[in-house]
């Protein structure tokens, strides 16, 4: 196909209405035949998608009970209180990812025709890897788009979105309808199974021809043809391991309780059976990474990683962020020098157990509302700044009391909390903002990390099967995986966790604990938004603060969020229906 960059960058403006994005300098313009003879060019398609993949640290939590924010103009607080639209959606991909499928497509489309290699056992194999990527990446921004934007409409069909595997071009008909909801699931599905055909699980050299998997042997059996194409240098790439982790989050959104509708087939037993795929190449339940619950702060491992390599906890990350301190300027303390973006709610912190495992309103709690920060959760302090916690460089006290006397307290200024809590996971306590003497530290931002496919498990596994019984082919079970989660944390060690047997002899119970370990394990990761709509419950809690003056302590109402029942599914864009008579938007959006 000889189409023009400048074309294709033209029928993209048309089909998502964004910018050009394959546009470039008019004396840089390369045709699409260019591409043939010159791999880094072709492979340039596949990298504007992983370019576009949506980030993982969105704080989205601003919308949901867990956070509230300082910025008041901030357009998640914007679509918590009022003015979400679909003329007004932050959280909308469809421009990006069908950007994304527009590349991926073209890449697709001419793969087989590029010469990847003079050798031809190298070209035969990064043909394979090539294409595999660029399935997976297809599938992830479907998944993407599914979750965003797939919903209900007016006619009570549970619908996706357009599913587009061809080039589109200028002849091409861009006036697609909606495919359903299971027609989208079906086809990240394929494109999933046509990734792991074509891709390692994970990408590490061999040093026999015996370790090349069965798969790639029609392509060369020389370890160091292997290595060039499939080891170490391709790390961060998408590979089957990946591919393998978003089957799982697909199979969980779709047996989701927003989703059950006759014409979706996805069911629990799915779900558990995906995510059980990834722990089982792990090594089962007790493989979970003991330090993955801190993740953001092993400053050992994040500051030892070179080559691709992934800490325990990691499935796939984002590069190394070197000499950084974003993340600190943007949520520090005023007197840690940050902005204190991200404030944690009341609502967030009564999720966190005792440390003897039982919420803090059960009666065998032990829980001291007038010393309500004592005995909890060691994951309590871990991931949130509260009045007295320790924390910067110089492990300073931070008081944010509204009398405290410092730039901490609440609404003391611009930059403070306004809920009497600061945000501490994902932030390094050894990043300095100080103007004076500012340094960074090497960061490591996650794309999947293992903890989410265990919770994944543990959720699904327990709508499947119950609490105690494992899937069809594994033996460990949705409390198997909770128990080690919550021991990993430091929840019930002293008592066998008392609450969790308690929770084990019922479903329901040990639903509501499952979502609980999953909002404590996942906040701040941008998880909250998504799993409040897919389980169908209150979007419209008030978020609460707590003002501590010494020994008093003074809750209050922050925010109050204001959600229309419809808003369980995010709207299609408004300019894209008005344009396009073939697509429906979901119930409720205008």
């Amino acid at each position: 196909m000889k189409i023009k960059v400048i074309l294709i960058g033209m029928t993209v403006l048309l089909f998502t209405n964004c910018k050009k994005i394959l546009d470039a300098n008019p004396e840089n313009l390369k045709g699409i035949d260019e591409m043939y003879a010159d791999g880094n060019y072709a492979q340039g398609f596949l990298i504007n998608a992983y370019r576009t993949i949506p980030g993982y640290y969105n704080n989205s939590e601003y919308a949901t009970d867990d956070a509230v924010t300082n910025q008041r103009g901030n357009n998640f607080l914007l679509v918590a209180t009022g003015s979400w639209s679909a003329t007004n959606n932050p959280l909308s991909v469809w421009d990006g990812s069908y950007g994304a499928l527009q590349y991926v497509n073209l890449f697709l489309a001419n793969a087989d025709s590029v010469r990847w290699a003079v050798d031809p056992e190298a070209n035969k194999l990064f043909k394979m890897r090539m294409k595999g990527e660029a399935y997976g990446l297809r599938a992830l921004h479907m998944f993407f788009l599914l979750r965003t934007h797939g919903g209900v409409t007016e006619d009570g069909q549970l619908m996706g979105v357009p599913i587009i595997t061809e080039l589109k071009t200028i002849e091409s008909d861009v006036n697609l309808p909606r495919a359903t909801f299971e027609a989208c699931v079906k086809q990240i599905y394929k494109d999933l199974d046509s990734a792991e055909a074509n891709l390692p699980l994970e990408y590490n050299d061999i040093t026999a021809a015996s370790q090349i998997p069965d798969r790639f042997k029609v392509a060369t059996l020389k370890p160091e043809i292997y290595n060039r194409v499939m080891g170490q240098y391709s790390r961060q790439l998408v590979n089957g391991l990946i591919a393998k982790s978003f089957r799982a989050r697909t199979a969980l959104l779709a047996a989701s309780p927003a989703f059950q509708h006759s014409s979706n087939t996805g069911t629990w037993a799915n779900a558990a059976d995906y995510a059980g795929a990834v722990i089982d190449y792990k090594g089962g339940v007790n493989a979970l990474p003991a330090t993955g619950g801190t993740y953001y702060t092993n400053t050992s491992e994040i500051d030892a990683i070179s080559g691709g390599t992934n800490p325990p906890e990691f499935i796939w990350r984002e590069n190394v962020l070197t000499n950084e301190g974003s993340q600190e300027t943007a949520n520090f303390p005023p007197t840690l020098f940050g902005n204190g973006n991200m404030n944690p709610t009341q609502n967030l912190v009564d999720a966190f157990p005792m440390a003897n495992g039982f919420p803090i309103g059960h009666t065998n709690a032990n829980y001291n509302s007038a010393n309500p920060y004592a005995a909890r959760d060691p994951r309590f302090a871990r991931y949130i700044i509260y009045n007295g916690s320790t924390a910067g460089v110089s492990n300073v006290v931070i008081l944010t009391g509204s009398q405290s006397g410092t730039d901490n307290g609440i609404n003391r200024r611009e930059t403070s909390t306004r809920t009497g809590y600061y945000m501490k996971k994902r932030l390094r306590m050894d990043v300095n903002r100080n103007p004076a003497s500012i340094s960074g530290k090497n960061h490591l931002i996650p794309r999947i990390r293992y903890t989410e496919m265990y919770l994944a498990y543990a959720e699904a596994a327990n709508e499947a099967f119950g609490p105690t019984t494992g899937t069809a082919t594994r033996t460990y079970s949705a409390y198997d995986v909770i128990k080690r989660i919550r021991n990993r944390a430091g929840v019930g060690t002293t008592n066998g966790d008392a609450y969790l047997e308690e929770c084990k002899a019922d479903k329901n119970k040990m639903r509501d604990l499952i979502r609980n370990e999953r909002r404590l394990e996942l906040c701040f990761e941008s998880f909250r938004f998504w799993d409040l709509r897919r389980w169908k419950i209150n979007l419209n809690e008030t978020t609460r603060g707590w003002d501590v003056n010494g020994t008093v302590y003074s809750p209050f109402d922050v925010e109050n969020r204001s959600y229309a029942d419809y808003m369980y599914y995010g709207p299609l864009p408004n300019s894209e229906v008005l344009k396009f008579s073939n697509l429906s938007q979901n119930k409720g959006w205008k």
